[in-house]
């Protein structure tokens, strides 16, 4: 009796101890639409969502406890300016390299939290008067995953990039 309590107790503790959601070699993909952002400063008369697709790949494990991933993200907005001369159309598209830090010490099966740094650059496009630069920027953000299988997730996250507020599935592969 005490050998099969001692055998179901530390399986148990490998099992969870391995269950956690973002591990090397994980890698994801998500697809999400954002909601506000810091482009379009001016009076819109409208403007998308923000859409965007990234990922991200498990690539070391570091004391925390947690797992260091490397990823591309990829985000577009636009927004339409009517007034009474004309209308403006502004098309952001952000191409970028993210690395994010899981922290994986929660021991709550099914999350997955993270937090981290992109670079990027930042292509605007414009119909209108005027002429404007391409340029590189860097971001913060931070997010989570909750699976709801071992392949599907919901996902949000905190940014300062196409969006402020993006929602969205994921899928681990």
């Amino acid at each position: 009796m005490i050998k099969k309590a001692l055998f179901i107790t530390i399986f148990s503790i490998s099992i969870f101890t391995y269950s956690q959601e973002f591990n090397v070699g994980t890698n994801n993909i998500n697809l999400g639409i954002g909601f506000g952002g810091n482009f379009g400063n001016y009076t819109t008369s409208s403007q998308s969502p923000g859409y965007s697709i990234t990922y991200e790949r498990g690539i070391w494990e570091v004391p925390g406890p947690g797992v260091v991933s490397l990823g591309a993200y990829l985000g577009t907005k636009t927004y339409k300016y009517n007034y009474t001369l004309g209308n403006d159309k502004w098309n952001y598209t952000i191409i970028g390299i993210r690395g994010a830090y899981h922290y994986n010490g929660l021991k709550i099966n099914n999350l997955d939290v993270y937090g981290g740094l992109m670079a990027s650059y930042n292509i605007l496009s414009y119909s209108g008067a005027g002429s404007f630069n391409n340029k590189p920027s860097a971001t913060g953000f931070v997010g989570g995953r909750w699976y709801f299988s071992d392949t599907f997730a919901a996902f949000a996250e905190a940014s300062y990039g196409v969006a402020y507020i993006t929602l969205g599935a994921s899928i681990r592969f």
